[in-house]
């Protein structure tokens, strides 16, 4: 396990929180650092991880057979967070990483009690009829999806009739004008998105 620990100032229930990153990017990108700081400084205990794939290579994206490897490496963040964080436990991620949270809790549920989903990629830019939805039909584990309003993985419009597949609750917060990267390109920074991230997480879960 690779990643970054933030230990909140005044814990509160002791819930815990295991954020990864997506294809092109890894636990040090700004969207990742910014919510993982957000959600610590309302008491969560956060681990911020690099997946497996990136372990093995800095640079470029998972290949084939990555993914199996990528959710156990999930599941292993998650027995380390346990250790330190006695509450409820969630799980999550930016594009790549959420899809892969997604699957690993459609495919072992009852560990994890809910998931945070950044601009989840429904399907390849410009490919719609290649949908990535047929774990959906298996979760029942609570989601919040956080997706940009110009996110070329998938429309509000797409990403919205995916969630009626869910069976468990969900809720979509919609991020205007906003791309894949949720506004954080760069040294571009959307600094009220973490704490409309965390308020939406909360309505959801609390």
């Amino acid at each position: 396990m690779r990643g970054f620990l933030h230990r909140p100032a005044q814990p509160s229930g002791g819930d815990g929180l295991v954020l990864t990153h997506g294809a092109g990017a890894n636990s040090k990108s700004a969207l990742l650092v910014a919510v993982a700081e957000a959600f610590a400084d309302a008491g969560f205990t956060v681990l911020r991880c690099d997946l497996r794939f990136r372990q093995d290579r800095p640079f470029g994206p998972p290949r084939p057979g990555d993914a199996e490897r990528d959710r156990e490496g999930l599941q292993d963040a998650l027995d380390a967070l346990r250790e330190r964080a006695p509450g409820r436990l969630f799980l999550g991620g930016s594009s790549y990483g959420g899809r892969q949270s997604s699957m690993l809790v459609a495919e072992k549920p009852g560990p994890v009690d809910g998931l945070l989903l950044l601009s989840y990629p429904l399907h390849p830019p410009g490919k719609p009829e290649q949908l990535r939805i047929q774990h959906l039909l298996k979760l029942e584990t609570g989601a919040l999806f956080v997706h940009g309003t110009r996110d070329p993985f998938g429309s509000l419009a797409e990403v919205a009739q995916a969630l009626r597949l869910i069976p468990g609750k969900t809720r979509l917060l919609p991020v205007e004008n906003a791309g894949h990267d949720l506004g954080f390109k760069g040294k571009s920074r959307r600094e009220d998105l973490p704490s409309a991230v965390l308020a939406a997480f909360r309505e959801l879960f609390d």
